[in-house]
This record gives C-alpha cells, structure tokens and sequence, in this order.
C-alpha cells in the first residue's frame, strides 16, 4: 500500500502510473479534497482502478462520508464504529472491506483496540452478522524509536491473535495482516506481514497538511 496522506493528487495520479493500485490515506477531509482530481483513475469502471484505503481514525459521525470516498476502512477500533459503517454501506448498497486496528504499543498517541478488552471480543462477535461489512484481518502500528527485537515482538504479536481469534471466529476471514511501514517493514514481513504501508520511501519527505481530519 502506498501511504499518500499530504501528498497531493498529482502525486497520487504520477504513481498510479508507474503501476501502484493500493492508495492509504489518514484524513477524510483531505482525501474528498483530492479525489475530485482523480476521477478518471478512481473509476471502477477503469482497466486498473485505483484503490484508496482509510488508514486513520475514523470518528463514527464521519462514517458515511467514508463509506462514500474510500473502498475500505482499515482502522475499525470500535463496535460503534463498525455499526455506522454497516450502516452507511448498507444505505450505499455496498460491501466495504474492513481491518480492525488493533493497539499492542503502550504510546498514548496509538489507536485501536486493546486485544484483551472486551470491547474487542464484542466486535469480533458481532462482526459476521455485520452484512455489509467484509472483515478482512488486522492492522497495527509499530511503536516509534525501539530497539528492533521490541518492534518483531509487536508484529509476531499481531499474527499470534490472528491465528487465535481465526481459530475462534472460523466465520472471520483474517487474511490480511497489515503491519510495517517504511522504516520497519523487513521485519513486519519476516513476521507475517501480507501487507506493508509504504509512503516515505516511496515519495520522499512528507508535506505538511494543515487541514483537519
């Protein structure tokens, strides 16, 4: 995936290109501001369409104009969250693909849910009887500036609930294991990873985006 939050469209359209098809982005806001400038490769219509992923946190009150703009919402963190996303898709006659964030650093910044709450096992209860949402697997994000061992840890860790909660919820399909990202992402691969979030090494220095989410 390739991480394009405050790159802007141009940037987008020039990778797309060279043959990238899986976009990430953090803002909805930002994103509604690019996309009209990316109709013609947003078009599913389109020989190779682009594909544009919500890699932030989502507040729930934004959930339709989500639905609306991307084609999966990888940081579900919440059993409210995931009723006003089957919502929204179910009004937009849609099957959205969705990855539950799940939070295994103790850093404040990080989102997601605690694997050992109870918030977590109400989700993935209720999850397959969600009938317009397509739960796909798990994401996570590394803690930042420790040492390589702690960072391996954090990935084994996801891929270790997965095949738990795999074995638990044999209606779940949990392929997808998001995880690495441009400074990390050997290691999340060695540990399991099937899908890596790239946008520095790929674009360069990041801009500054300086609207809200």
């Amino acid at each position: 995936m390739a991480v394009s939050k405050t790159y802007p469209a141009a940037t987008l359209a020039e990778a797309a290109a060279l043959g990238l098809t899986l976009f990430g982005e953090n803002r909805v806001q930002e994103f509604a501001g690019k996309a009209g400038e990316l109709d013609k490769l947003l078009d599913k219509g389109a020989a190779s369409p682009m594909r544009v992923h919500l890699i932030g946190h989502l507040q729930s009150n934004k959930a339709l104009r989500a639905v609306e703009l991307f084609d999966g919402i990888d940081s579900v963190d919440s059993v409210r969250l995931a009723e006003r996303l089957n919502e929204a898709a179910g009004k937009l006659a849609k099957r959205l693909p969705i990855l539950i964030e799940i939070k295994l650093s103790t850093e404040e910044t990080k989102a997601g849910l605690d694997p050992e709450s109870a918030e977590a096992a109400q989700l993935l209860e209720r999850l397959p009887d969600f009938a317009h949402l397509e739960t796909r697997g798990l994401m996570t994000i590394a803690p930042f500036g420790v040492p390589e061992e702690e960072t391996r840890a954090c990935f084994r860790s996801l891929r270790q609930w997965r095949d738990k909660w795999s074995a638990q919820q044999p209606r779940l399909a949990l392929d997808v294991l998001s995880m690495g990202m441009s400074g990390d992402f050997p290691l999340a691969i060695q540990e399991g990873a099937t899908r890596i979030r790239v946008g520095t090494a790929l674009f360069g220095s990041r801009p500054t985006y300086a609207g809200q989410a």
